[in-house]
């Protein structure tokens, strides 16, 4: 595996490709980011860590260390002058909404991939004492941390404190556990530090594993509960909690896919929605971030069957078409999205992923001609990887 490489031999490797050996996918994705990583991380290195409490959220029923969120498809009621209860507009995002808790996580999860990306490539302990200390900031101290527990996410203003489907908003933090696996293998990460992320996390999982709301989204019909099982694979990886890791395995071959995905590799119930071409690329996201989060060295579950032969690689065939050309959604008779159909796709972390799987150039090809940091927010809310680097092996 490259990153247990030396750091003589990964330089070799980045100077000249393809000449000492065939490159690993993983190589590939360090010499072609290279530069980006290590700009984003020097970026991340000049940041001030961010806190949920930076932001004081006056509509939530939570304390000031709660997480909270606006439903983005509620809109004030134009028929009471207060504007309450909100209303909803299926994939119409209010710009309006609360957001500066969200920003802060994925400010956050975002240097902290960036600063471990950082280290991969080039082994410098500095950017894991700065990717600590934004963990530390955001999980641990007692006056900035947040609680690990989501019960005031997606608030519908004058109707709801918050909504089960509010988890999805944490789904960024699949890729810090990733992260977090890599960090803890530097002398340089605070031992204090990583138990403290391991003890947030394990309450995390609890609470979605043993609350209403969470329960709820474990068992949404659509990308929510394939979404809430990328999260807890991640978490259930990086603590080292095995039995809910072969929960997520099981609940994935016996319900997720099958219930989800059709003959076709489409999910029905994404093309329904007002954006169905961005929430069917989430839902490949979704199911190919599983694919690498549940893959063990004795099964590898990109190559899981069903018995009427429906497989991760199903969803690969439907959705890549129409990455290489949007113009082809159109063509096949699907509408446009309601709104930022001219922002998708960027460079989608699926594509280097079954890339990596599947070994098609056609992959690789097209992951590097799309954009990796796409300005519109709304996009990049809904791609939790940004550095596919930390999840190739």
């Amino acid at each position: 595996m490259i990153l247990r490489k030396s750091r003589l031999w990964l330089a070799a490797c980045l100077v000249l490709p393809g000449l000492l050996h065939a490159e690993t996918p993983a190589e590939t994705v360090a010499r072609i980011d290279h530069d980006r990583i290590l700009r984003l991380a020097n970026q991340a290195l000049r940041m001030t860590p961010p806190a949920i409490t930076d932001h004081v959220a006056t509509n939530s029923a939570g304390g000031l260390h709660d997480f909270f969120s606006q439903a983005d498809y509620a809109w004030p009621n134009p028929t009471n002058a207060s504007g309450r209860p909100f209303i909803g507009r299926d994939g119409e995002s209010n710009p309006d909404v609360f957001s500066d808790h969200r920003l802060a996580m994925r400010h956050m999860k975002d240097a902290v991939a960036a600063l471990t990306a950082a280290h991969v490539l080039t082994g410098d302990d500095k950017y894991v004492r700065k990717a600590a200390e934004f963990i530390q900031v955001f999980f641990l101290d007692e006056k900035t941390r947040m609680n690990p527990s989501l019960p005031y996410a997606q608030a519908v203003l004058g109707a709801q404190t918050g909504n089960a489907y509010g988890v999805i908003d944490t789904l960024h933090l699949a890729e810090l556990a990733v992260a977090a696996r890599w960090l803890e293998k530097s002398p340089a990460f605070p031992p204090a530090v990583d138990r403290g992320l391991k003890k947030w996390f394990a309450d995390y999982c609890g609470w979605i594993t043993t609350s209403e709301p969470g329960i709820k989204e474990m068992n949404n019909a659509n990308n929510h509960s394939m979404a809430c099982y990328v999260q807890l694979a991640s978490f259930a990886r990086f603590t080292g909690d095995a039995q809910l890791l072969e929960q997520c395995r099981t609940r994935f071959k016996e319900v997720l896919l099958p219930r989800q995905m059709t003959n076709n590799g489409s999910f029905p119930l994404e093309l329904k929605r007002t954006k169905p071409y961005g929430y069917s690329i989430f839902q490949a996201e979704n199911v190919a971030m599983l694919c690498v989060l549940l893959s063990t060295t004795n099964e590898d579950f990109w190559k899981f069957t069903l018995p009427d032969g429906r497989s991760p690689k199903t969803m690969m065939d439907f959705i890549y078409p129409y990455l290489a050309d949007k113009k082809q959604w159109l063509a096949d008779g699907r509408p446009k999205d309601v709104m930022h159909w001219n922002d998708w796709p960027m460079r989608q972390p699926c594509l280097i992923f079954a890339y990596a799987e599947f070994g098609d150039k056609k992959y690789l090809d097209l992951w590097k001609k799309l954009d990796a940091d796409p300005a519109d927010l709304e996009v990049r809310r809904n791609v939790a990887v940004t550095q596919p680097l930390l999840w190739l092996k």
